[in-house]
């Protein structure tokens, strides 16, 4: 008899950006689909990883603290504290994780129970669904208002039950890049006064707003920060996405529950690239400070790109990924333009209906990422000029 297995996701296939990253490959195409830089991590970084991984190794080799080494939490704390004025516990209150998506998964089989609804906003990063199914909970998915991707707070509230267990958020947004303001907070903060709703959000965008905006983080909000999982990414800040480090901050009650999880999903990250990230982060405190600047600019240079193309757009308040309406060239929905664009033209880009359960039927949008060399945009436009 042969094997079989019932699959336990059995609406989910290989996620959009491997397909779109294998379909570039396969053509030839400069993938400005898949999220992650064409350029290199900060040189001094990537001595120190060479450092604790050769001679000063030693201890550096082995494994690491399940939570995290001292040295990456306390740096982290001391962040917090200068970004958003949130004093956390470094033993009880931050988890070094294998990336953002560990941490996301973590928080949600820590809190999530059969039954148990969890709103996710519309687009939604493609993780959430699958972690909330595979831990016997039901998505409800809310959708962003259009064209801003605001959040439609009549319609959040009209999908809080009892049964809301958690709500999912992502700002600065991937797919749109849209933020949060302060109001947004106090506003959030209402709703879940008086329920049991916990909160997850994703900010691993977070040094990544333009145009002089400011990132309002749930830590920076006393009220929300009790009730909240806040997870970041060292792979987005540092331009190192393989290496696969982010960490999550939660009070000392839902980081012990998270930790349950993390324990026996990953237990500890790779040590010498903790103990270079602690040190980086001592030497370079300006880095992640100097990202708006470094990123506006490779946002501006794109945009008078796409002003040589039928593309339109508005410029993308964060992240590294611009959305590009497409309806000027064509009147196909977005999973066959892109990947005729990838085919046909070498460009290779990422539908963003994939992201929603019921996109809106006439949305023509694609998302660029542009945290790329110049010269890797340059010849991307050359491209799309052609359409």
């Amino acid at each position: 008899m042969r094997a079989r297995i019932e699959s336990k996701l059995p609406a989910v296939g290989t996620t959009i950006f491997t397909l779109m990253s294998r379909l570039a490959a396969e053509h030839g195409a400069i993938n400005l689909s898949q999220g992650y830089p064409d350029f290199d991590p900060p040189a001094r970084l990537v001595e120190l990883v060479a450092h604790y991984m050769g001679r000063a190794g030693g201890s550096q080799n082995q494994y690491a603290p399940m939570t995290g080494l001292p040295a990456l939490r306390e740096a982290i704390a001391a962040g917090l504290s200068n970004r958003y004025g949130r004093e956390v516990d470094v033993e009880a209150d931050i988890t070094v994780t294998s990336g953002g998506t560990e941490a996301l998964f973590c928080a949600i089989h820590a809190t999530v129970r059969p039954d148990d609804e969890v709103i996710l906003l519309d687009p939604a990063y493609d993780s959430y669904e699958p972690a909330v199914v595979l831990a016997g909970g039901r998505a409800v998915r809310v959708p962003l208002r259009r064209p801003d991707f605001g959040v439609d707070w009549q319609c959040l509230s009209d999908a809080l039950t009892p049964r809301t267990r958690l709500l999912v958020l992502n700002f600065p947004h991937n797919p749109s890049g849209a933020v949060l303001a302060a109001d947004d907070l106090d506003t959030l903060a209402s709703l879940v006064r008086d329920t049991p709703v916990l909160l997850l959000s994703d900010e691993v965008y977070e040094h990544m707003l333009f145009d002089g905006r400011r990132h309002h983080s749930l830590l920076a909000h006393r009220e929300l920060a009790e009730r909240s999982f806040v997870v970041s990414s060292f792979g987005k800040t540092y331009h190192a996405t393989g290496w696969k480090v982010g960490y999550c901050v939660a009070p000392g009650a839902l980081m012990a529950e998270f930790r349950k999880v993390h324990q026996f999903v990953q237990f500890a990250v790779a040590t010498p690239l903790q103990a270079a990230l602690a040190a980086f982060m001592r030497e370079c405190p300006g880095h992640a400070s100097g990202l708006p600047v470094f990123y506006q600019a490779k946002r501006d240079h794109f945009a008078r790109l796409l002003d040589g193309t039928r593309f339109r757009y508005e410029p993308a308040a964060s992240t590294y990924f611009q959305l590009a309406d497409y309806s000027a060239i064509s009147d196909e929905g977005d999973t066959v333009f892109a990947r005729r664009l990838t085919t046909e033209h070498g460009v290779a880009a990422i539908p963003i209906s994939v992201f929603s359960a019921r996109p809106p039927a006439t949305e023509r949008i694609v998302r660029f990422c542009f945290a790329k060399h110049e010269a890797t945009l340059d010849a991307a436009a050359a491209r799309l000029r052609t359409l």
